[in-house]
């Protein structure tokens, strides 16, 4: 059995190019509407001001790696002047034990000893300060590149590009509120459409055992056929519509589906169940639904109520209200009354 409705193409991915960085739009390099490759350039802003940057950031990385070698420098220097100090405390408090130099004089040497290791300390400080400097002017150098990086604007992904939403020689703001063109990806490419929620369980059901073809045909050109495989089964029925919503993708190689495009859409949703098909003319609106005339052994006609399901190649499934190999009316249905002899069309069983 056949599910028809009709679908809205849509991109399966939509992309809103934004600039990262502020600054003047010098270049677009991309034709409006044309289809682009990953990573093409798509605009260029102006660099000076980020290569300034990177200069300064870079500026600020050689000076604080001279300091780091001064402080290495003054730390060399006053670990060996501590040594010394240490040296000299160590033997003035022996002299001073032995009455040879005042108590002054042993308390100056341990002053200086205590002097040089403090000054170690901050040379010790000194350098830590120096390498988190460079540390941040690393980080700043990094952010510099990037940021000059982005002055070229690539397009993340394949797809056909849109209009071009800002002329060159405008400023840009980063990450601004409105994009500068919009990329849309059609190879893959869904259609999203909705079925009645009573074909749910049939639907998860026959999903489950296999990828379940869907075919879609442009309303302006029904006789082009495109095959694709359904891959989106919503979470939630619709309460208002009483629909689940679908959606199915297509690879597109051709380019013959477009976004927001209407397609008429069926998917094969059971090829097992058997059904009873008529020509989808003969089904006409009665006082109390639908009906068809059926067509008597004697080729008199009787007005009959059916239920009918959805439509397979040109003909409509009968749930209930008429078997296989009774006849039906398929055109001159006004002119019809009860006994009126008519030519038949049989009704046909058909695997669908």
């Amino acid at each position: 059995m056949e599910l028809h409705t009709i679908g809205t193409v849509e991109a399966s991915a939509v992309i809103q190019v934004k600039p990262q960085v502020a600054g003047e739009l010098t270049k677009a390099d991309f034709v409006e509407g044309a289809m682009v490759n990953q990573g093409d350039l798509l605009f260029e802003i102006d660099k000076r001001p980020y290569i300034d940057a990177q200069r300064q950031a870079e500026a600020g990385l050689a000076k604080d790696q001279a300091l780091l070698e001064q402080a290495g420098a003054n730390l060399a220097h006053d670990t060996a002047q501590a040594k010394y100090a240490d040296a000299d405390a160590e033997r003035y408090g022996q002299l001073a034990k032995e009455g040879i130099v005042s108590h002054s004089q042993n308390e100056q040497s341990r002053s200086n000893a205590d002097a040089m290791r403090a000054s170690i300390r901050a040379d010790q400080a000194a350098m830590q300060s120096a390498r988190a400097a460079i540390a941040s002017d690393e980080a700043a150098i990094d952010r510099a590149k990037l940021d000059v990086g982005y002055c070229d604007v690539r397009s993340p992904i394949a797809g056909r590009a849109g209009n071009l939403l800002i002329q060159a020689g405008n400023l840009v703001k980063a990450n601004g509120d409105n994009a500068v063109v919009v990329v849309n990806q059609v190879t893959p490419i869904w259609v999203s459409f909705a079925i009645p929620e009573q074909h749910l369980d049939a639907i998860r059901h026959n999903s489950a055992a296999r990828r379940l073809a869907v075919e879609v045909s442009p309303r302006d050109n029904a006789a082009q056929k495109i095959r694709g495989v359904l891959s989106v089964i919503d979470n939630t029925v619709d309460t208002n519509s009483g629909t689940i919503h679908l959606k199915a993708s297509f690879d597109n190689q051709s380019r013959v589906l477009w976004p927001g495009q209407f397609v008429d859409v069926a998917m094969v949703l059971d090829t097992q169940r058997d059904a009873i098909l008529i020509p989808s003319e003969a089904v006409q609106a009665g006082q109390n639904g639908q009906m068809v005339y059926v067509i008597k052994p004697d080729k008199t006609v009787e007005a009959r109520m059916v239920t009918v399901g959805q439509v397979h190649a040109g003909k409509i499934v009968v749930e209930k209200g008429i078997a296989a190999g009774e006849s039906v009316v398929t055109d001159g249905q006004l002119r019809l009354f009860p006994g009126a002899k008519i030519q038949p069309v049989v009704a046909s069983k058909l695997n669908s």
